[in-house]
């Protein structure tokens, strides 16, 4: 039998009265994917389960007491995180201001596509050094990748300045004197030239090549280079999927494949039990989902934190389909005070990709392979040409 009918048998063989249907599938899920012993292979079987689940996933809501925020949203956003200061502390712009920023990123976009001179030179061999350009300017991704959405956001007929409302002038807070050391020593290994050579052996301590480890827990596919908790919008795969149930709701994240479990009305679990997206439970206030999630590991993908983070999310339905995204993040010792956002997720149609990261993490060996190589190159110098 498939693996689709087998997840279907299992569901449907805990099936009692209708209204205890989401739960008992859940039951089941949590069954089948004990019977998997390969991590990966049973995440997949847990979501494609609460995947197959989504078809009764209302059946919890009876009475209407629950909102179903089941279904597939884009919360790409021209928006920016930040307010830019030209705005002040003014929380809203014109329709003319938000269609300006729309032109703007539409100019950039059609500069990116031009067409390029077939007769132009290959880049600086081994890069030329500049450690903000893609790949010290030899290229990276083109705009045909990038997808970060095509409009700016309103509320309630409103166009917002930033994401963030709060602080009052729309931007992350300071960071704290600890957090600014913590990320400074962080980059240190990264003070080298991007010229094709392994120029970090001039500088006393650890390299940003010595092994897996060494490299950011994105650049290992681990977690999203954009926040997934609080979820915040992204150079390219915004899509998020929501499957609901009466106990767990399920976020499955483009970009990374992750798939967030949020316990409804549950405890959260051992502080010891440090997790990539913290600890999530849910709870409901009228007809707004409100998930706290602490517990997280030193490192996340929203950029700064740390194990101290803590944040309280509001999801609730508009009228028109949408989700209203509210968030508050707390983390004392990374910020010097709290700050809150909030944006539209937009319902889509479409479906989420399928996210690849690294295509196996094949690439992972062939950035050490390249490392080991050029740090013999650099040595021979030094022992006098010596191989």
């Amino acid at each position: 039998m498939n693996l689709f009918g087998l997840l279907v048998n299992s569901i449907a063989s805990q099936a009692g009265p209708a209204i205890d249907v989401p739960r008992r599938g859940l039951y089941s899920c949590a069954s089948l994917m004990d019977n998997f012993g390969a991590r990966m292979l049973r995440t997949f079987v847990f979501v494609s389960c609460l995947l197959s689940l989504s078809v009764v996933a209302d059946v919890g809501n009876a009475g209407g007491a629950r909102p179903d925020l089941s279904g597939t949203y884009d919360t790409g956003t021209l928006t920016p995180l930040n307010r830019p200061e030209a705005f002040g502390n003014n929380q809203f712009m014109t329709q003319e201001e938000a269609d300006a920023v729309v032109a703007r990123t539409q100019a950039v976009f059609d500069f990116a596509n031009r067409d390029s001179s077939p007769d132009r030179g290959a880049p600086k061999k081994g890069g030329d050094g500049n450690n903000t350009a893609g790949a010290g300017g030899v290229g990276g991704y083109n705009a045909f990748w990038i997808d970060p959405g095509n409009t700016a956001f309103e509320i309630d007929g409103r166009f917002r300045t930033s994401i963030i409302y709060a602080p009052e002038n729309g931007r992350q807070p300071a960071r704290t004197p600890s957090a600014l050391a913590k990320m400074a020593a962080a980059y240190q290994s990264f003070a080298h030239d991007n010229d094709g050579t392994a120029s970090w052996l001039a500088f006393e301590g650890p390299g940003p090549f010595d092994g897996p480890e060494s490299l950011a827990p994105s650049e290992r596919c681990l977690i999203s280079f954009g926040s997934t908790v609080p979820t915040l919008p992204s150079l390219y795969n915004n899509y998020k999927r929501i499957i609901q149930t009466e106990d767990y709701v399920m976020i499955l994240q483009e970009m990374v494949h992750d798939a967030r479990i949020i316990r409804i009305n549950s405890e959260h679990g051992d502080p010891r039990n440090r997790k990539w997206m913290g600890d999530s439970v849910g709870h409901w206030e009228g007809d707004t989902l409100v998930v706290h999630t602490k517990h997280f590991k030193a490192s996340s993908s929203l950029a700064g934190a740390d194990e101290n983070l803590e944040v309280v999310e509001r999801y609730r339905r508009a009228e028109d389909g949408n989700l209203i995204y509210d968030f508050t993040v707390t983390d004392p010792t990374a910020w010097t005070e709290p700050w809150s956002g909030e944006y539209v997720w937009r319902a889509s149609a479409d479906k989420v990709y399928e996210y690849a990261c690294h295509e196996g993490n094949y690439a992972m060996g062939n950035i050490l392979r390249g490392a080991r190589l050029l740090e013999s190159e650099w040595q021979a110098p030094a022992a006098g040409g010596q191989e």
